[in-house]
Protein backbone atom coordinates (compact mmCIF):
# COMPACT_ATOMS: atom_id res chain seq x y z
CA UNK A 1 0.00 0.00 0.00
CA UNK A 2 1.31 3.41 -0.97
CA UNK A 3 0.39 6.28 1.37
CA UNK A 4 -1.22 9.38 -0.10
CA UNK A 5 -1.46 12.86 1.35
CA UNK A 6 -4.64 14.40 2.70
CA UNK A 7 -4.45 16.84 -0.23
CA UNK A 8 -4.49 13.89 -2.65
CA UNK A 9 -7.54 12.42 -0.92
CA UNK A 10 -9.39 15.75 -1.07
CA UNK A 11 -9.06 15.73 -4.87
CA UNK A 12 -11.23 12.59 -5.13
CA UNK A 13 -14.89 13.52 -5.57
CA UNK A 14 -16.54 10.60 -3.77
CA UNK A 15 -20.19 11.62 -3.74
CA UNK A 16 -23.59 10.12 -3.02
CA UNK A 17 -26.10 9.73 -5.82
CA UNK A 18 -29.49 8.10 -6.25
CA UNK A 19 -30.00 5.56 -9.04
CA UNK A 20 -32.90 6.71 -11.21
CA UNK A 21 -32.82 4.26 -14.10
CA UNK A 22 -31.21 0.89 -14.81
CA UNK A 23 -30.75 -0.60 -18.28
CA UNK A 24 -29.33 -3.89 -19.48
CA UNK A 25 -25.91 -3.60 -21.14
CA UNK A 26 -25.63 -6.57 -23.51
CA UNK A 27 -22.57 -5.16 -25.33
CA UNK A 28 -20.42 -5.20 -22.17
CA UNK A 29 -17.77 -7.95 -22.05
CA UNK A 30 -18.92 -9.00 -18.55
CA UNK A 31 -22.54 -8.84 -17.36
CA UNK A 32 -23.32 -5.23 -16.40
CA UNK A 33 -26.02 -2.60 -16.11
CA UNK A 34 -26.11 0.99 -17.31
CA UNK A 35 -27.04 3.20 -14.36
CA UNK A 36 -28.51 6.72 -14.53
CA UNK A 37 -27.55 8.43 -11.26
CA UNK A 38 -28.68 11.77 -9.80
CA UNK A 39 -25.86 13.64 -8.03
CA UNK A 40 -27.92 16.73 -7.13
CA UNK A 41 -26.04 19.93 -7.97
CA UNK A 42 -23.46 17.83 -9.86
CA UNK A 43 -26.07 16.64 -12.32
CA UNK A 44 -27.15 13.34 -13.78
CA UNK A 45 -24.37 10.93 -14.73
CA UNK A 46 -24.33 7.50 -16.35
CA UNK A 47 -22.17 4.59 -15.28
CA UNK A 48 -21.60 0.99 -16.26
CA UNK A 49 -21.50 -1.37 -13.29
CA UNK A 50 -20.82 -5.12 -13.10
CA UNK A 51 -23.31 -5.68 -10.30
CA UNK A 52 -25.73 -8.16 -11.87
CA UNK A 53 -24.98 -11.01 -9.43
CA UNK A 54 -26.38 -9.33 -6.32
CA UNK A 55 -28.84 -6.78 -7.74
CA UNK A 56 -31.86 -6.81 -10.01
CA UNK A 57 -32.70 -3.74 -12.03
CA UNK A 58 -35.78 -3.17 -9.90
CA UNK A 59 -33.86 -3.40 -6.61
CA UNK A 60 -31.46 -0.65 -7.70
CA UNK A 61 -34.03 2.06 -8.44
CA UNK A 62 -33.98 4.66 -5.64
CA UNK A 63 -30.86 3.20 -4.00
CA UNK A 64 -28.21 5.69 -2.90
CA UNK A 65 -24.67 4.71 -3.89
CA UNK A 66 -21.18 6.19 -3.60
CA UNK A 67 -19.29 7.05 -6.79
CA UNK A 68 -16.20 8.90 -7.97
CA UNK A 69 -17.53 11.67 -10.19
CA UNK A 70 -14.32 13.43 -11.27
CA UNK A 71 -12.61 10.71 -13.31
CA UNK A 72 -12.48 11.29 -17.08
CA UNK A 73 -15.24 9.56 -19.03
CA UNK A 74 -14.40 5.99 -20.02
CA UNK A 75 -15.70 4.23 -23.10
CA UNK A 76 -17.06 0.75 -22.46
CA UNK A 77 -18.21 -0.86 -25.73
CA UNK A 78 -20.51 1.78 -27.29
CA UNK A 79 -21.23 3.53 -23.97
CA UNK A 80 -19.48 6.43 -22.20
CA UNK A 81 -19.29 5.87 -18.45
CA UNK A 82 -19.23 9.25 -16.66
CA UNK A 83 -18.52 8.12 -13.10
CA UNK A 84 -17.19 5.12 -11.20
CA UNK A 85 -19.67 3.40 -8.91
CA UNK A 86 -17.78 1.95 -5.94
CA UNK A 87 -18.13 -1.41 -4.26
CA UNK A 88 -16.32 -4.33 -2.69
CA UNK A 89 -15.78 -7.83 -4.03
CA UNK A 90 -17.37 -10.62 -2.00
CA UNK A 91 -15.69 -14.02 -1.54
CA UNK A 92 -16.72 -14.99 -5.11
CA UNK A 93 -15.44 -11.74 -6.62
CA UNK A 94 -18.95 -10.36 -7.18
CA UNK A 95 -19.40 -6.68 -6.40
CA UNK A 96 -21.39 -5.40 -3.41
CA UNK A 97 -22.18 -1.70 -3.74
CA UNK A 98 -20.85 0.97 -1.41
CA UNK A 99 -23.89 2.77 -0.07
CA UNK A 100 -25.15 4.84 2.85
CA UNK A 101 -27.38 3.40 5.57
CA UNK A 102 -29.46 6.59 5.96
CA UNK A 103 -30.58 9.03 3.26
CA UNK A 104 -28.33 12.03 2.60
CA UNK A 105 -28.69 14.76 -0.04
CA UNK A 106 -27.56 13.75 -3.52
CA UNK A 107 -24.11 15.14 -4.26
CA UNK A 108 -22.92 15.00 -0.63
CA UNK A 109 -19.16 14.46 -0.52
CA UNK A 110 -17.65 11.76 1.68
CA UNK A 111 -16.35 13.26 4.91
Amino acid sequence: MQPISWTDFEKIELRVGTIQEVLDFPKAKKPAYKLKIDFGAFGIKWSSAQITKHYTKESLIGRQIVAVINFPEKQIADFMSQCLVTGFADTNGDIVLTSVDMPVPNGTKIA
